[in-house]
């Protein structure tokens, strides 16, 4: 009578050691995919506030497309608790693990919205600069506002009088007496302009023929008006 049962015995022990290597190798599967699917929601809610700050940094730069928010979201998985058995340690070393994974994607996103407003504030300094640029050259010269300056004096000039005047009539500009005797010696060497002294004392006025020729002009002026 014990010979029949031996091989039940036999084929029972070997089913349930089956049947347990097969629970042993679901729980674990069951714990991977939750660790996984943990992993994936941590890094979506990552790009999700990445995507938000980097949109405001879009909207602050004057940009006014806006990239469509994303259609769907990650859907929420219930994930059955799985047996607390043998690895307990497991979890924790994949839970650093993805910490660790997850740092180096902010600091990627934070060093990305920087460059993005570095280079926006590159381009509005040179834009500036190139206007300020484009400004300074339609400005007439020192040297015309000199020789403007004294065709309309009727008596001589010092140059601490003409760095005076011209520095009123234009505020923008870094006129120095310095500068003005400077350039008026140039146009006294050009015969552009006439130095006389009054004691210590040093007076410019224009040259004596651009009046003549003014009236020459206002004259040629009037006749063909008057042909």
């Amino acid at each position: 009578m014990s010979e029949p049962t031996t091989p039940a015995t036999e084929l029972a022990s070997q089913y349930i050691a089956r049947v347990t290597g097969d629970l042993e190798t679901n729980v674990k599967e069951q714990e991977r995919i939750s660790t996984e699917i943990a992993s994936l929601q941590e890094q979506l809610a990552t790009l999700q506030r990445d995507h938000t700050v980097l949109v405001n940094m879009q909207q602050a730069l004057g940009v006014t497309r806006v990239p469509a928010e994303p259609s769907a979201e990650l859907p929420s998985v219930a994930v059955p608790a799985p047996r607390r058995k043998k690895a307990e340690a497991a979890p924790d070393g994949k839970q650093k693990a993805r910490k660790s994974t997850s740092a180096p994607r902010k600091r990627s996103a934070k060093k990305s919205a920087a460059k993005t407003a570095s280079s926006a504030k590159t381009a509005s300094t040179a834009k500036t600069a190139s206007a300020a640029k484009t400004a300074k050259a339609t400005q007439p010269t020192l040297v015309e506002l000199i020789r403007r300056h004294l065709a309309e004096q009727k008596e001589p000039r010092s140059a601490a009088e003409i760095s005076a005047a011209l520095g009123q009539a234009h505020p923008g500009r870094d006129i120095t007496a310095k500068v003005v005797r400077v350039t008026l010696e140039g146009l006294v060497a050009k015969s552009q302009a006439e130095r006389s002294k009054q004691g210590r004392s040093v007076f410019y006025t224009a040259p004596a023929s651009e009046p003549a020729v003014a009236s020459e002009e206002a004259g040629a002026q009037a006749e063909g008006a008057e042909g």
